[in-house]
């Protein structure tokens, strides 16, 4: 599938397959754009993909274009914007942190990634990996870009600083705008408002006409790709070599 409106369109084959150094062995797909002149370190771009590409065949979180994720690819290629993209895929409808970690860890060690820019985005189940990471280490990431997630209101506080773009479609037919499943976690629109209330400054993206694949159109949004890289880490960033990678199989 092509990125609307740009001329170029990265193929799946382009993406490079890695699997992590650790215990773990996670899959990720990679690749680099063109654009490094001086020897700069570069911004990570970390796509968390969706529960029906769950599995161990390093190859479905890609479907669908990345589920459009991959337009920010082609928009750094247009732009001549040197980055790393990487997607990792995760199994059992989750994305436990440490899954997110240890994908990072080894980009770190691949790839001249700057630790201070490194930025967090997902759809659906991956939406919801964004936050829980973001609450996990919440020093650790740049920005985080969640798209048709949820997540429970408790654990918002040590985040409100963290830069966030959240995307949801009104008419969303699988996690509720507002109330998510119906249980502890809610939709974008409530952790929205929950992160305002308590003095956070998150961007907000809602499509009154949209259910919840929506992902193309938001990816698609000019502004996404500037405004990630204009976030950077104010302090020290994080050795997630040091992270704990071990794996919990369950919430």
């Amino acid at each position: 599938m092509a990125a609307l409106g740009l001329a170029h369109a990265v193929e799946d084959g382009e993406l490079a397959k890695y699997w992590t150094a650790d215990a773990l062995k996670a899959p990720y797909r990679a690749l680099v754009t063109p654009g490094r002149e001086h020897g700069e370190r570069l911004p990570l771009i970390v796509f968390l993909h969706g529960d029906w590409q769950d599995g161990d065949d390093n190859e479905s979180q890609l479907e669908g274009y990345g589920n459009g994720s991959l337009e920010l690819v082609d928009r750094a290629i247009e732009g001549n914007i040197p980055l790393v993209y990487i997607a990792p895929q995760t199994t059992g409808s989750y994305w436990p942190p440490r899954r997110v970690a240890a994908a990072i860890a080894d980009a770190l060690a691949r790839f001249p990634v700057d630790p201070r820019r490194i930025y967090l985005t997902g759809i659906s189940d991956g939406g919801t990996g964004v936050w829980e990471a973001l609450k996990t280490w919440p020093s650790c990431f740049a920005a985080g870009v969640p798209m048709s997630g949820m997540t429970e209101l408790a654990g918002l506080a040590p985040i409100i600083d963290v830069p966030q773009w959240a995307f949801h479609g009104a008419e969303d037919n699988d996690t509720d705008i507002e109330t998510g499943y119906g249980g502890e976690m809610v939709g974008s629109r409530a952790v929205v408002r929950a992160l305002r209330a308590m003095g956070g400054r998150p961007r907000y993206t809602e499509y009154p006409d949209e259910m919840h694949p929506m992902w193309h159109r938001a990816y698609a949004t000019p502004e996404l790709l500037p405004w990630m890289l204009g976030q950077r880490l104010p302090g020290k960033p994080c050795d997630f070599s040091s992270l704990d990678h071990t794996e919990q199989q369950s919430r």
